[in-house]
């Protein structure tokens, strides 16, 4: 299977001669590289048509052409959530506003992109000639100041600044695991500068131990006497490579274990002590209890959202909470500001290792999501029985927001399983473009999106990119007529959640598959199984199912949650 970002990390460079020279567009090919990026996404533009002759001249590289830049962006963000970072290249203006959107996705669920601006010429810019794609006032900042605000980093590059810019930035995006953003004028991507001479990356400086041991002395007071511990994740575990320290650290002790739905995957969910995923107080009762009534409760990398928590539902009892973030941890009401979440979590471990907690009641038992008996037509909860028993092992699961998201919740992941979602940010038709990524990011992984109608519309030429490239997912479209998660919140008769009804069958052709693709309509549960029979069958071609389901059917976990948006929205009568 595929490497993960907490299992490769970035790779590093040999020291090269000093009398050397490269060009500004190479160094930063080199990087990318070390990041361990293999494809970049964008659409060409005549402020970036010489960079693109480096970058598909380059070895180790490909360019993948997306058919809008919002999508390169959105491809972008899934690959690096699996490789552990990602790039992707627009051109001035018109190119990169169309992206900032995927960009502000990657900054709100922390993933690391990289975009790169192809900028008019230096001297274009200095002069403030009214070029194309400027808004004719002669500034050339107003883009980048945009950038600004959902980067962590960012740089104008000039043939001086290049490589040590183009360095401190990338560093900010590792380091954050959030976007950067870089403008390179068309005449700098020629420039001549020295090549890098030693790995971008460098190891973190371990957190002070005399601060670790403060932290964990606080955690042992609150662990003293405990008989019930839980461990919440979130997203942040998963972008900040935790998937192996937390499985140290659950299996150190008979603790229970439960995740946010931001970072289903990040745990092993056939351990002992794993109660499914939290949800606030429209969870299932035993991960509710596992997690509300715990004597000592564990989040790790797990920011709380209206979106994971039942719209502000969760009761953490702060005096009973440890809490690991990013460069922060707590310990009751005691903040320790710099110790890392990996060097925390292992320092936790030995604390569980030496408390002699007993086993919980079930604690062995495995977590059983529900299940559904096939009956004459197919429902929600019939469509995600079938997804789940249809998941190769190592496979990546991709639930687009609404319906699909809501539902993969209830979606047993296989042995070495990954899942993308963006409940965060929850932009609608991110998963299509998404899966490209995924599926480019870890080809040995078969990626099974499940979509909506209404989002696939906003993202389905896609589907040419994919059948272009080469990737072969199973794409799960739900048609069930319209905009399901608006019409749940606000408006269920209501016109403006209405879409028109495409034949979505015929789309992969329509976008340029070829004659192997696999495209079929399925209305019943024995229909839907012969369809994921058939994807299982046809392992390297793009399988399209469409699955026709009642309007008003949607996962209970969304009805619940929806009704909680509606009360907050206060829409009034």
């Amino acid at each position: 299977m595929s490497d993960t970002p907490s299992d490769i990390g970035p790779q590093a460079t040999a020291p090269q001669a000093a009398t050397a020279r490269t060009t500004v567009a190479d160094y930063l090919l080199r990087r990318l590289r070390e990041l361990d990026v293999e494809h970049l996404f964008g659409v060409p533009g005549d402020y970036n048509l010489g960079f693109l002759d480096q970058v598909t001249a380059f070895p180790g590289l490909d360019w993948v052409g997306t058919c809008n830049e919002l999508d390169a962006a959105y491809a972008a963000d899934g690959y690096a959530r699996l490789r552990g970072a990602a790039a992707l290249v627009t051109t001035f203006g018109v190119g990169e506003l169309s992206a900032v959107n995927g960009v502000a996705g990657a900054y709100a669920e922390r993933v690391p992109v990289v975009a790169v601006t192809g900028m008019p010429a230096t001297e274009v810019a200095a002069s403030g000639r009214p070029v194309h794609h400027t808004l004719m006032d002669g500034e050339y900042g107003h883009f980048g100041r945009m950038f600004a605000e959902v980067t962590v980093a960012r740089a104008d590059l000039t043939a001086e600044n290049a490589p040590a810019e183009i360095d401190r930035v990338l560093r900010a995006m590792w380091r954050e695991r959030r976007p950067v953003h870089l403008n390179l004028p068309t005449d700098v991507v020629p420039a001549q500068v020295s090549p890098p001479t030693g790995p971008l990356i460098v190891p973190d400086e371990a957190t002070d131990p005399g601060l670790l041991r403060e932290f964990l002395t606080g955690c042992a007071r609150m662990l003293d006497g405990a008989r019930g511990v839980t461990v919440l994740a979130g997203h942040e575990a998963e972008r900040f490579g935790l998937r192996g320290p937390l499985a140290g650290l659950l299996a150190a002790a008979p603790v229970r274990s439960a995740v946010f739905s931001s970072g289903k995957g990040v745990l092993d969910e056939t351990a002992p002590g794993f109660v499914g995923p939290y949800t606030g107080e429209i969870s299932d009762k035993r991960a509710r209890a596992a997690v509300e009534d715990a004597d000592c409760l564990i989040l790790v990398g797990a920011p709380v959202s209206d979106s994971v928590t039942g719209g502000f539902s969760h009761h953490f009892a702060p005096e009973r909470t440890i809490e690991l973030r990013p460069g922060r941890a707590s310990a009751g009401r005691g903040v320790f500001e710099g110790i890392a979440m990996a060097d925390a979590v292992g320092g936790l471990a030995g604390l569980l290792r030496d408390l002699g907690l007993p086993e919980p009641e079930g604690y062995g038992e495995p977590f059983a999501y529900p299940d559904e008996a096939p009956g004459a037509r197919l429902t929600q909860r019939q469509l995600w029985s079938a997804v789940g028993s249809f998941l190769p092992e190592g496979s990546v699961l991709v639930a687009e927001q609404g319906t699909a998201f809501y539902g993969a919740q209830e979606v047993p992941l296989p042995v070495d399983g990954r899942f993308v979602g963006q409940p965060l940010w929850g932009s609608i038709g991110y998963t299509l473009p998404a899966t490209l990524g995924t599926e480019l990011a870890a080809p040995d992984r078969r990626s099974v999106l499940v979509i909506g109608d209404g989002s696939l519309q906003l993202t389905a030429q896609e589907l040419g990119t994919m059948t272009r490239y080469g990737a072969a997912p199973v794409v799960v479209v739900v048609n069930n007529d319209g905009y399901t998660v608006e019409r749940a919140i606000h408006g269920a008769t209501a016109s403006y959640n209405d879409i028109a009804a495409w034949d979505y069958t015929a789309l992969p052709a329509a976008f340029g598959a070829g004659p192997g693709t696999v495209a079929v309509r399925v209305e019943t549960p024995a229909e839907l199984a012969d369809a994921l029979a058939l994807a299982a069958r046809t392992p390297d071609e793009l399988v399209l199912i469409e699955a026709v389901l009642p309007r008003e059917d949607a996962p209970e976990l969304l009805t619940a949650l929806a009704q909680r948006f509606a009360e907050q929205n206060a829409y009034g009568d």
